[in-house]
């Protein structure tokens, strides 16, 4: 490595330091690469002298980042997504469909909806690999964090292919076991005498939907979480009154929708993948299945 150049620092190296970076020490990125300690140690090491700076320092602990090794990671990110997407092309190259394919997906759709519709694509296509990324943040497809995201609000990128699915609706919903005990409100005004189910931290969808009800707030749930999947596991377990989708409540008997007509939400549902993906027969064919699944779940 001694005459090598920053342009020739090999793969190898990043992906050291990036698993040192997220492990917290060399044992632990070992562990997670699959590599020996020493290997990754003789990589940093080396990195580190290409570069010409210091990325870790010792502590008690573990191995610290240092201000150059915080302000390399967006970019040895980059390069691993790169690298992890030409993989994902490499796999899907020869005939047949073949390959994988990463969807990212919010917690709810992708806990409660895309199962079936995913288990009966790769079952008609055996050699179809998928990959499902559970998150609400939107992951960025023009540098292929993803190849296909189901996504609650339209994306303005011009490079990307959007297909409008539909309006997911959201309601009130409570359990029977839960009215059985407390009641059934009838009125807003009733649910300050109710277990609210909400959120923690307030986001601009929250924002949005308070203007509406007012006394949807933070100070009013007994019962707070950010996870859309949390809030739905409460509803489920008669912990009190929450919002969760229409649809999705429909499937379950126990679950009453309320005040109808007092709530009115709806969330915007595009499905996405980016225009170089669109002649490629594994995505377009995901694509495919994946927005007739959800216009059939939306048709509920």
């Amino acid at each position: 490595m001694t005459n090598e150049t920053q342009s020739d620092i090999g793969w190898e190296l990043y992906h050291s330091y990036l698993s040192v970076l997220n492990e917290g020490s060399l044992s632990g990125a070992a562990r997670a690469m699959g590599i020996a300690q020493p290997t990754v140690g003789r990589h940093i090491a080396a990195l580190e002298k290409s570069l010409g700076v210091t990325l870790f320092t010792r502590s008690q602990l573990g191995l610290l980042p240092t201000d150059a090794a915080l302000a390399l990671q967006p970019f040895a990110q980059a390069m691993s997504t790169s690298a992890t997407a030409l993989k994902r092309a490499a796999e899907g190259q020869g005939s047949g469909i073949k390959g994988t394919v990463r969807i990212t997906a919010s917690e709810v759709i992708g806990v409660e909806v895309l199962p079936p519709i995913l288990a009966e694509l790769q079952a008609a296509y055996p050699e179809l690999k998928l990959e499902l990324v559970l998150t609400n943040r939107v992951q960025d497809l023009l540098n292929r964090e993803a190849d296909i995201a189901v996504r609650m609000t339209q994306p303005k990128q011009e490079q990307l292919i959007a297909r409008r699915v539909g309006q997911v609706d959201l309601g009130f919903h409570a359990h029977k076991a839960y009215l059985q005990r407390r009641g059934t409100p009838q009125t807003l005004a009733d649910l300050a005498q109710h277990a609210l189910i909400g959120f923690d931290e307030e986001t601009p969808f929250v924002r949005a939907a308070r203007k509406g009800f007012p006394q949807w707030s933070r100070d009013a749930f007994t019962f707070r979480t950010d996870s859309d999947v949390g809030q739905l596991a409460l509803i489920r377990a008669g912990c009190g009154i929450g919002i969760c989708q229409v649809a999705l409540a429909a499937r379950d008997p126990n679950l009453v929708r309320l005040l109808p007509d007092s709530l009115t939400l709806g969330l915007e549902t595009w499905l996405t993948m980016h225009e170089d993906l669109r002649n490629t027969p594994r995505c377009k064919l995901t694509f495919d299945a994946l927005l007739q699944g959800l216009q059939n779940y939306m048709a509920v």
